[in-house]
């Protein structure tokens, strides 16, 4: 009702046309300004929000800045619908999921190219998706909902793209050099962070390095209970380390025409004192005296790209070709002290390394022309990559006469829980944004075709592991369409639907997953009836645009089909083993409705110059078709509201973080996190040429809340840990930038 009264009001107070649909943020910028906000993500062309048929959002590195943005967390605080998943034990940031589906059911790419799958398997192997250091980013861009049209498997969900910093975005016309140095503290995990980027620029060449560091220790909780063991509820001590890497050179080939070089890595260490899995453990008999967690992640990509801004071809007029390679790899160790019975004390350890490379050639092309009285830009391209994933689990047992076993039940090490992997995939897409009736009216059609093929290797480590299972390769293609229109039927106003396929091929860990234990009696075996998982996804929305305000309310329906479930119990073998195997068993609906905007209250009266109000809110719903059961994995109804008062230099704004208390768990004795209200106090002054200070005091009100995502699934409402998943209290970040 808020978000219709809100759009009833806003007529009332319009001016000029503008356009937008934006979420909280703390610049002083004009509404106008705010709306017109141009991204590429949505139609790989460069669109105001407002002419984009879909729910668009667009992080500035300006926003970054003023909210001592450190993580994916920090990233999308403000950002209702899209949540950040973690794990407070060990192992950090997990996924990112948008309107209830994350994991790798959505895109992440950086500068186009695709962020490394997430991987888990047991309480010691999590390779997650966190690859991306985002200090060395000029902007982020979600695109909400199936979006495999253009951006092909994964994109089930929604697409989030990380563009990384130019030489072009830090030198002003007349200037051909820059250097910026930045330092901050983020109170939350105690982080120390810095980072220096030197631009430059000449007649045909110029460039740009960036490198960062940061280091500090566990994210701080509400947890109060500090003893070792399972009942254990603050976070346990970590020491972290992380250093990351932009470097990019330009070759102006023509007036219009370039080619870029960029070499972009990050690393991250984790050192984790497990103290909460210490104590004795009923499952085993055992007693875990010490155990450590050393967790490293790596990425590096190396790409080249030519660049042609006015072709003036009869084929296209501008064309973006990139090659690129990217390896990333995860690599977590942990040493285990315990006291069994049987053998005494002795040590365990554990390694888990999951290792990614990808090899691609990626080319986007636009023309712009006419028929009649239909203005069209024509895009199209094309992508090919090959990926190769290798996994493998080692460990022995170091017993105190001095012997060691690679025997660990219920393992042998090593071992390999799919054999390694080679996906190859080819994709073709083609997008017409066709303008009519005076430009009132857009219509886009697209339509992309993709084609995977999967390729496994088997070594000695999975034929030992799994005697006999026989691997399977697995050849598919997928049409994914698209359409999308959006009307202005009147000076300020405009309407918005859509419609999007998405769709996932079926990943190689489900296809081959196997290991055989015949000690604990069961057996998983590979799928190659596997079908794609898929989506469908509508959207309708109404938008008002003005110079004083603007607003955007929309509904979405998306419906998944094939979901695929790994390890699915399927029955007995003839040797008697369970048998369990991925399986194509969940269908599932998720809808809900989205609101955003924003005034400018100078626009009323000049008293009331530098104040302005900014929000969004996001309510979503989810059920399992087949038994009609609640998807745990929806948010509850969440808001952000904030009033800022900007001048020249300086400006502050009181941040709101609302959610309301969660409902329709699939069981009801799950817990049910209460709903809560966090104020945020965010600050930036400009106080000499070139320098800035941006602080924010997070939580206030020091309250005690579980933000959405930090829940795993399950976790009962007796459980006398629930203290463990809660967020920081109150904390300060502060940051200091200077520039010449």
């Amino acid at each position: 009702m808020l978000a219709l009264a809100v759009l009833a009001a806003l007529p009332a107070f319009a001016g000029a046309p503008a356009g937008g649909d934006d979420t909280l943020v703390t610049a002083a910028a004009s509404s106008a300004a705010e709306m017109d906000r141009v991204v590429v993500t949505a139609t790989r062309t460069e669109r105001a929000i407002a002419d984009v048929p879909a729910t668009v959002s667009a992080i500035s590195r300006e926003e970054m800045d003023a909210t001592i943005t450190r993580d994916l967390k920090d990233l999308f605080r403000y950002e209702p619908g899209v949540t950040v998943t973690s794990d407070p034990v060990r192992f950090g940031i997990g996924d990112i999921r948008i309107r209830g589906l994350g994991g790798n059911r959505v895109r992440l790419v950086t500068d186009g190219i695709s962020v490394s799958d997430a991987f888990s398997i047991g309480s010691y192997s999590n390779a997650n998706r966190n690859f991306v250091d985002l200090d060395t980013l000029k902007a982020v861009e979600v695109v909400r909902g199936p979006s495999s049209a253009l951006y092909g498997s994964d994109a089930l969900g929604g697409v989030v793209a990380f563009i990384t910093k130019d030489p072009e975005d830090y030198l002003d016309a007349g200037k051909d050099s820059h250097l910026g140095i930045k330092l901050g503290y983020d109170g939350d995990w105690q982080g120390l962070f810095g980072g220096v980027t030197s631009a430059f620029a000449g007649e045909r060449w110029s460039g740009l390095v960036a490198v960062g560091h940061h280091q500090g220790r566990e994210t701080d909780n509400k947890g109060e209970d500090r003893s070792d063991g399972s009942a254990r509820t603050a976070p346990n001590p970590q020491e972290r380390d992380g250093r990351s890497l932009l470097a990019k050179l330009l070759y102006a080939t023509g007036t219009d025409s370039r080619l870029r070089l960029t070499v972009e890595g990050n690393e991250d260490s984790t050192g984790t004192d497990v103290r909460s899995a210490l104590g004795f453990q009923p499952f085993t008999g055992a007693t875990t005296t010490a155990m450590d967690g050393d967790d490293h992640q790596t990425r590096a990509r190396i790409s080249l790209a030519w660049e042609a801004d006015a072709l003036d071809r009869a084929f296209a007029d501008s064309l973006h070709v990139q090659v690129y390679r990217q390896d990333s790899e995860t690599i977590q160790d942990t040493r285990e002290a315990r006291v069994t019975a049987s053998a005494g004390a002795h040590v365990r350890e554990r390694s888990f390394n999951f290792d990614q490379r990808e090899y691609g050639l990626q080319a986007n092309l636009r023309k712009d022309f006419a028929t009649g009285r239909v203005d069209h830009t024509l895009t199209y391209g094309l992508e090919l990559s090959r990926d190769r994933v290798r996994q493998k689990r080692d460990g022995r047992v170091l017993y105190a006469d001095g012997s060691s076993s690679p025997a660990m039940p219920p393992d042998v090490f090593p071992v390999r829980d799919f054999p390694n992997s080679e996906t190859t995939t080819a994709a073709l897409y083609v997008q017409d944004e066709m303008r009519f009736a005076d430009g009132r009216v857009s219509l886009v059609p697209g339509l992309r075709i993709d084609h995977y093929r999967l390729q496994p290797e088997v070594d000695s480590i999975f034929a030992e592991d799994n005697p006999g299972v026989a691997v399977s390769d697995l050849n598919e293609t997928s049409v994914s369409p698209k359409l999308g229109v959006v009307w202005r039927f009147a000076e300020d106003w405009s309407l918005f639907a859509g419609y999007a396929h998405g769709f996932r091929a079926p990943p190689y860990n489900d296809v081959n997953l196997g290991f055989t234990n015949l000690q604990f009696g069961y057996t998983a075996i590979p799928n190659p009836d596997l079908k794609p998982e898929t989506s469908d996804g509508v959207e309708t929305g109404l938008r008002f645009m003005g110079d004083k305000g603007y607003a955007s309310l929309s509904a979405y329906y998306n419906r998944y089909d094939d979901f695929i479930e790994s390890l699915g119990f399927i029955g007995f073998n003839q040797q008697g083993l369970m048998v369990f195997q991925s399986r194509n068993v969940a269908d599932a609906e998720i809808y809900g409705v989205e609101f955003s905007g924003g005034m400018e209250f100078g626009g009323f009266s000049p008293a009331l110059e530098g104040w302005s109000l900014r929000g969004a809110a996001s309510w979503s719903q989810g059920e399992d078709r087949a038994d009609g059961t609640s998807l745990a994995g929806i948010d509850p109804l969440r808001a952000t509201l904030g009033l800022a008062y900007d001048q020249e230099n300086w400006g502050v704004e009181l941040a709101g973080r609302f959610a309301a208390r969660k409902r329709d768990l699939p069981q009801d004795t799950q817990f049910a996190t209460p709903g809560h209200g966090v104020l945020d106090l965010l600050a930036h002054w400009n106080f000499a040429p070139g320098t800035t200070v941006n602080a924010g005091v997070f939580n206030l009100a020091d309250r005690t809340y579980w933000a959405s995502g930090d829940l795993p699934v399950g976790v009962l409402a007796s459980s006398d840990t629930l203290d463990r998943y809660t967020a920081p209290g109150r904390n300060v970040g502060v940051s200091l930038s200077v520039n010449w």
